[in-house]
């Protein structure tokens, strides 16, 4: 449960630098660098996402699955 609320956690954060950066956009003036570190903070956490997710599944913490979990009940057996 915890890793999954660390996913949530990062995720809110990359939304929130990418409402941020585009609030910058719009009402800063030229001279500023809101912006760019905003763009800085959001590849940032995207990276840190990213190989958070792939240690995860490396040490058995987040197991892919499939959507049926064997055969699929409308599915007729071939000849």
């Amino acid at each position: 449960m915890l890793v999954k609320t660390i996913i949530i956690v990062l995720l809110l954060a990359i939304i929130g630098s990418l409402i941020a950066g585009g609030t910058f956009l719009v009402k800063d003036p030229g001279n500023r660098r809101r912006m760019l570190n905003s763009l800085k903070l959001r590849v940032a956490l995207s990276v840190t996402l990213i190989l958070f997710l792939v240690l995860s599944y490396f040490m058995g913490w987040l197991k892919p699955h499939g959507i049926y979990q064997g055969r699929p009940a409308n599915v007729e057996a071939s000849p």
